[in-house]
């Protein structure tokens, strides 16, 4: 068994959660990195994490196909060591954003299935696991990307900000529920963040940033997540349970 810590990080071939794998790494975690298929990207992201050190290997699977998920845990144990971290990054945005009122029942289903019944079934599984263990010997963790969405309203895709709502009473839950067993659960709130699923909207929050959308004039990059998922993860909160922590440049602070 490693006496590294040890971390699952889900949707890892790129953006955010590669800047998740890369940070954990720099901390000294050894890294399972999960992703649908394993392509040429979720390759890239662990090679990286073996530059600075880790161990990192990667498996395919859909956090959606919740039979999968106590297999998906044992590779990822067999591979690197009993789990003490779990960064619930995966996740969707709608098929097309739209009219509330023409939100499609696939859309929706879509977002609920991968959002937030994957990721909560898939942390019900972790947290068992983790309980089963009666000495813990590093700090043990579940980290969720939820989104700003969890509270602003987007009626583009309002499906996705249901599923992301939702997502982050699942985190505080869970963080009661764990807190006892000494298990950190936190959440982190992504504003508008570059990366694949932001590109599309590039064009429109430039001049929105611009004119002030955020207090800090810029586009959060994954490595700004990262930092604050890394903090979680090495046990830099103490005395914290279900902490939700936006990072998104000012975006949810009320202005005028």
């Amino acid at each position: 068994m490693s006496i590294r810590p040890t971390a699952l990080v889900t949707g890892a071939r790129a953006g955010i959660g590669r800047a998740i794998a890369v940070g954990l790494a720099q901390a000294g975690f050894d890294l399972a990195l999960l992703d649908l298929q394993e392509d040429d990207a979720l390759q890239e992201s662990a090679a990286l994490a073996k530059q600075l050190g880790a161990r990192a290997v990667t498996l395919a699977g859909d956090i959606a196909a919740i039979e999968q998920h106590e297999a998906l845990l044992d590779a990822a144990e067999q591979a690197i060591g009993a789990l003490t971290c779990l960064v619930n990054n995966a996740g969707v945005s709608v098929l097309s954003r739209g009219d509330l009122l023409e939100v499609t029942p696939q859309s929706y289903d879509r977002c609920q299935q991968i959002n937030t019944r994957g990721t909560f079934f898939l942390t019900q599984a972790f947290a068992r696991r983790l309980l089963t263990r009666t000495t813990a010997t590093a700090q043990r963790s579940i980290i969720t990307i939820t989104s700003s969405n969890a509270q602003a309203v987007s009626v583009l895709r309002g499906e996705y900000g249901i599923s992301k709502a939702a997502l982050s009473m699942a985190s505080r839950l869970f963080a009661v529920r764990l807190a006892d067993a000494g298990i950190g659960v936190y959440e982190v709130q992504p504003g508008l963040i570059a990366t694949e699923m932001t590109a599309p909207s590039k064009a429109r929050y430039d001049a929105e940033i611009e004119r002030g959308l955020t207090a800090i004039k810029r586009w959060g990059q994954p490595e700004d997540v990262a930092q604050v998922v890394v903090s979680m993860a090495t046990g830099a909160l103490p005395y914290t349970v279900g902490h939700a922590v936006p990072v998104d440049g000012g975006l949810l602070i009320p202005k005028f």
